[in-house]
């Protein structure tokens, strides 16, 4: 169970959380994120979550490929903050974690009580939505806020006028 969400008291906005990762439709997702947290005046959270496993080596060959993941979750977490920026002229929250990426969605929505929609884009691809939209929408999933998936070929016009 999910703490009680804040967003609609007073002092608070409702945020919508938005995964950055490398995969092409992530875009879509920040996009719709942003624009409804625009069009509603509340605030987009870009989350970007190194996953492990890929630091199990010796110490400092460790650290320096956790630093180059840092790295590359800042980049990308910049490169789309800044877009959303210059489109929306809105600030975006940016965070980064570390560990399995539903995992740190769920903790992330309970450590932030103004999180109240979590944004995901499904994958245009025959293989299916992608891993984070199967491992949150599949079979047995629960989630405790609710989700929306914007499919990744909508244009931005398409996303406006449903944002």
């Amino acid at each position: 169970m999910v703490s009680k969400r804040l967003s609609r008291e007073a002092g608070h906005r409702r945020k919508f959380l938005a995964v950055v990762d490398e995969t092409p439709e992530c875009e879509r997702a920040v996009a719709y994120a942003s624009m409804r947290a625009k069009s509603t005046g509340g605030v987009v959270v870009l989350l970007y979550v190194i996953e492990p496993g890929d630091f199990q080596h010796w110490l400092g060959v460790e650290k320096i490929m956790r630093d180059e993941a840092q790295a590359a979750a800042h980049a990308a977490l910049d490169m789309h903050a800044a877009k959303v920026r210059a489109r929306l002229g809105i600030e975006p929250e940016l965070v980064v974690r570390e560990g399995k990426p539903t995992e740190q969605i769920h903790q992330l929505i309970e450590d932030d009580q103004d999180i109240a929609i979590l944004v995901l884009a499904a994958g245009a691809a025959k293989e299916g939505p992608g891993p984070l939209v199967a491992s949150i929408a599949g079979k047995n999933a629960a989630f405790p806020i609710p989700v929306t998936v914007v499919p990744q070929n909508l244009s931005d016009e398409e996303i406006a006028s449903l944002a």
